[in-house]
C-alpha cells in the first residue's frame, strides 16, 4: 500500500527584534523550572534527563563555555528537549543504564544524548555520525566545551558510508533518523553490521496507525535533492506492515519498545506548524505540553493520531 504524502511550505521565520528577544530569553530562564514542575504532575518522561542538561549548561556557563554558542547555552538551561524526544531520551537512557559499554556508536541523533551519556559514562569511547558538517562543528565545540574529546569521534558521512568494520560497536543508537532516509533499509543493514555479536541497536522513530510521508517545500540537510516541484523528501510514519517490512527484515523484531502518542489526532502537526510559524515559540512549555496532551499506547495501531516508537534490538 502506497503511504499517503503531504506536502509542507517552510517560510523563515522573521527575526526579533533585540529588546524581545532578551526579554523572551528571561521568560525561558524563570519559567522553564516552572513547567518542569508542572510536568511531574503528568508522570512526563525524561525529566531527570532534561535535569541533567540544565546543569550542564550551568557549569558551561560558570565555568566558561569555550566556542559554545549562548544560544546553546541557554538551550540547554531553558528547554534541552523538544516534543517526543523527552520519551525517546528517556528510553534510551533507561535501556542503556548498567549495559556495559567499550565503543559506541551514534548515527545523527540530537547530539545531546550521545554527549551525556558520554559525560555519564567515562569508559565509553564514542563515534558520532552525521553528514550535517554545520551540525558537527556546533557538536565538535560543545564536545571540547565538556572536555570529553579524547573519548568522542566525529565523523561527516553518511551512514552507508560510514568507515568501520563490521561487529565493531557494543552499541549503537539512532534517534528520529531513519524516517529521514529514502532507503532506510540500505541504512539499517549497515548499522545492523557494526553491531557486535551481543551487542544493542537502538532506534526511535515517528509512527502512525497508517503510514505516511512528508515533503518539504527545501532540501533541510543539502543531502537530499528535491523532485520536479521543488519538494524534498523529509519524513515517513511507520505503521506496523511498514516497521516488518523495512525494519524488522534486517533486525528481528525488537527485544523491547515502547509507544508515546497523542492523545488526540492533530495535536503533533499544530504544533509543528506553530514552530514554524511563530518566532516567539514558548519552548520552555514542551515538558509540561507532552505530559498533559501525550501518553503511552500498548501498539501502534491503538495511536489515535501521530507517535514515536523506541525500540532495542539485541544482536545474537
Amino acid at each position: 500500500m502506497t503511504p499517503e504524502k503531504t506536502y509542507i511550505q517552510v517560510r523563515d521565520l522573521p527575526e526579533i527584534p533585540i529588546p524581545a528577544k532578551a526579554i523572551r530569553a528571561a521568560a525561558g530562564l524563570v519559567l522553564s523550572p516552572v513547567y518542569w514542575l508542572l510536568a511531574r504532575r503528568y508522570h512526563t518522561p525524561g525529566l531527570s534527563f532534561h535535569a541533567r542538561c540544565v546543569r550542564l549548561g550551568a557549569r558551561l556557563l560558570l565555568r566558561g563555555r569555550g566556542n559554545v554558542s549562548w544560544n546553546i547555552t541557554y538551550m540547554l538551561l531553558s528547554s534541552p528537549m523538544d516534543s517526543t524526544r523527552y520519551f525517546e531520551f528517556d528510553f534510551l537512557w533507561n535501556t542503556l543504564a548498567g549495559v556495559p559499554i567499550s565503543r559506541y556508536l551514534d548515527v545523527s541523533s540530537p547530539r545531546l544524548f550521545p554527549l551525556m551519556l558520554a559525560l555519564h559514562r567515562p569508559g565509553i569511547n564514542v563515534d558520532l555520525l552525521n553528514p550535517d558538517i554545520k551540525d558537527l562543528t556546533f557538536t565538535a565545540d560543545l564536545v571540547n566545551a565538556c572536555s570529553i574529546g579524547e573519548r568522542c569521534r566525529l565523523h561527516g558521512h553518511l551512514v552507508t558510508e560510514a568507515p568501520f568494520s563490521p561487529g565493531t560497536f557494543d552499541v549503537i543508537t539512532s534517534i528520529s533518523v531513519i524516517e529521514h532516509i529514502p532507503e532506510d533499509t540500505d541504512a539499517l543493514q549497515t548499522m545492523w553490521r557494526m553491531v557486535k555479536p551481543g551487542g544493542r541497536l537502538l532506534l526511535t522513530a515517528p509512527c502512525a496507525a497508517e503510514a505516511s510521508e512528508q515533503y518539504v517545500d527545501r532540501s533541510e540537510y543539502g543531502i537530499l535533492e528535491p523532485d520536479g516541484d521543488g519538494y524534498t523528501f523529509w519524513q515517513r510514519f511507520y505503521d506496523e506492515e511498514m516497521l516488518r517490512n523495512r525494519v524488522f527484515s534486517v533486525t528481528g523484531p525488537p527485544s523491547r519498545k515502547a509507544i508515546y502518542g497523542e492523545k488526540a489526532a492533530g495535536t503533533f502537526q499544530r504544533n509543528a506548524a506553530r514552530k514554524r510559524s511563530d518566532p516567539y515559540y514558548p519552548y520552555w512549555r514542551e515538558a509540561y505540553m507532552m505530559g498533559r496532551e501525550y501518553r503511552y499506547f500498548e501498539s501502534i495501531g491503538e495511536l489515535p493520531g501521530e507517535g514515536a516508537i523506541a525500540m532495542e534490538f539485541e544482536k545474537h
